[in-house]
């Protein structure tokens, strides 16, 4: 869908936002570089009083004064440049980790639906790609259309002072490339956006494969796998080529037309100086000038085009921003009572996604302390039950409570750390073993966590791993098995302490032996816990003081499953 110019200017306000707070370095940075630029410009004058004052007239101590003080204009440049060049480079980083922190905090919030829809290497992609290409226009294209209008106008005002008509020459097809610019506006766009788009489907292909490698082994789909990433690059080379290919006409053609400017300033240029009316240090210092604007007219005209480029980014990036959170925070949260023991209460609970109604009016009270099983069909609803309980979604008619308290008064983040979930896919992060059983309590100290390992069993593998708790897990957790990543996540949710611990799934991908190890272990460790089981497993069920089936969106109630004799 198309932007409107509204839209694109809320946009600007939007980014400019990031910049507005760093005012005062940005024009720190700018004063440096305006200072570099006006050293620049006193270089030509003291060319032309080099040649015009000193060789030509037979002044051999203006020649050591003029080259003199360009030595000492040169090195007061390059002293400037280095400590403008730091502070450049300084200033670009901090907008730019801005802008990915403030995206990514905004993620952080969105509902795991939205992730269901959106692949991951596109919104890599956006995160990396298009952020960078914004903040690249935010600072570095906004100082240096500054200092090239500033360099303009000062090279500009010394050319006309040296000569008018040659100034009038050398601009005179200016007007023909701003027009040549203004037509080509709309096919950077599309060759920007088609290219970006490619990026996304290139991420994401990657990501996925590269997650699910064993399965493509287990298959022999190395092979399909790979023609498929042949042909997504390319049609990424094809578009890249595409986009190229109008990136350098558009540079090109006014370069071209530039160069005819400056052939035609040397005819006439060289006529003058012939004909006596210009002398030779004057067409060299012009000269010099001449090559000097070129530089600032080529930033500008390259500015327009980058803007066009960083636009497209600027739009997929506010794409996400306007995505609304599912939930949002209370204004004034109430505290969960310092009293309560679990208690959880589903009151006339209806929800769906889009059209499809999945829970059709669930009504349920869990008392403190009791252990319920529920069982369902896939795609009966038992999931979204819990995603309800976290509040990653509210109900569409009814509530929930937790220990009377309505979920939608309550602190998010206090809300779910009153909820533990041990899922049957236990998500372990890159690190030690430590920091990850610490993960879902990172205050917790070293002492509590080793204990919640003892307490779990970790501490029966960890200690015989090469560097104990210290050792690394690897991606994804993929050094260990999945029984001792069921493990780590029990550990887990002891330290979290919570009111309620949900299994979902837990124990489906382990033998019935690790099972009944997994389900006495935290039958023994939480029985003093509200407990919700999900699972297609009896044994996972066994001592549950109730057992609900979720059917056509309603709970209904079966007979408990009792441990064989």
């Amino acid at each position: 869908m198309m932007a409107t110019r509204s839209d694109d200017r809320t946009a600007l306000r939007w980014l400019f936002g990031f910049v507005r707070p760093r005012a005062r370095r940005l024009a720190a940075v700018l004063s440096l570089a305006l200072l570099g630029t006006g050293l620049a410009l006193v270089q030509p004058l003291l060319t032309r009083q080099l040649i015009d004052g000193g060789i030509l007239a037979g002044d051999f101590q203006i020649v050591v004064l003029m080259c003199g003080l360009m030595l000492l204009a040169a090195l007061a440049s390059a002293l400037l440049g280095g400590v403008n060049r730091f502070q450049h480079v300084a200033l670009s980083a901090d907008v730019l980790f801005a802008l990915r922190l403030v995206v990514f905090r905004h993620l952080e919030h969105l509902s795991p639906t939205f992730y269901a829809r959106r692949p991951t290497g596109d919104l890599l992609a956006r995160l990396d790609g298009d952020v960078a290409e914004i903040q690249r226009f935010a600072i570095d294209g906004l100082l240096g259309a500054i200092s090239a209008v500033i360099g303009l106008i000062g090279t500009l005002a010394l050319m006309l002072l040296l000569s008018w008509q040659l100034a009038l020459i050398a601009f005179i097809l200016l007007p023909a490339e701003l027009a040549f610019l203004r037509l080509m506006r709309p096919r950077i766009e599309v060759a920007t956006r088609r290219l970006r788009e490619r990026a996304g489907e290139l991420s994401s292909f990657l990501v996925e494969r590269l997650g699910a490698i064993k399965l493509i082994q287990s298959v022999a789909a190395e092979e399909r796998e790979a023609g498929a990433l042949d042909s997504l690059q390319g049609r990424f080379r094809r578009d890249l080529l595409s986009q190229q290919m109008v990136s350098y006409v558009t540079g090109g053609v006014p370069a071209l037309l530039t160069q005819a400017s400056t052939a035609l300033v040397f005819i006439a240029g060289g006529w003058m100086v012939i004909e006596g009316r210009l002398t030779l240090g004057t067409l060299i210092a012009f000269a010099a000038y001449l090559g000097r604007v070129a530089g600032p007219v080529q930033t500008l005209l390259g500015l327009y085009v980058a803007a066009q480029r960083a636009l497209v980014s600027l739009r997929r990036v506010v794409e996400l921003t306007a995505e609304r959170p599912a939930v949002a925070a209370p204004a004034v949260p109430r505290a969960l009572p310092a009293d309560g023991r679990g208690e959880v209460r589903f009151e006339g609970v209806r929800f769906g996604y889009r059209d499809d109604a999945v829970l059709r009016g669930v009504d349920l009270v869990l008392r403190p302390g009791e252990k319920l099983g529920i069982v369902g069909l896939s795609g009966a609803g038992k999931s979204t039950l819990i995603d309800l309980l976290l509040r990653h979604h509210d109900p569409q008619a009814g509530r929930i409570l937790l220990d009377g308290v309505d979920l939608r008064e309550l602190d998010l983040a206090a809300l779910r750390r009153a909820v533990a979930v041990v899922a049957q896919d236990v998500v372990l992060f890159r690190g030690s073993l430590l920091d990850n059983l610490r993960y879902a309590a990172p205050q917790a100290s070293d002492a509590e966590a080793l204990d919640a390992a003892r307490r779990a069993e970790v501490d029966t593998f960890a200690r015989a791993l090469p560097e104990g708790y210290a050792s690394e897990v690897g991606t994804a957790g993929a050094t260990l098995s999945v029984g001792q990543r069921q493990r780590i996540a029990i550990a887990r949710a002891l330290l979290q302490d919570p009111r309620v611990l949900v299994l979902d799934e837990a124990t489906s991908a382990v033998d019935e032996a690790t099972e009944a190890r997994i389900v006495g272990a935290i039958d023994a460790l939480f029985s003093g816990r509200t407990r919700i089981v999900i699972s297609h497993r009896k044994a996972t069920l066994v001592g549950a003081s109730r057992l609900l089936a979720l059917e056509d969106g309603r709970l209904v109630e079966h007979s408990p499953l009792r441990a064989a004799p």
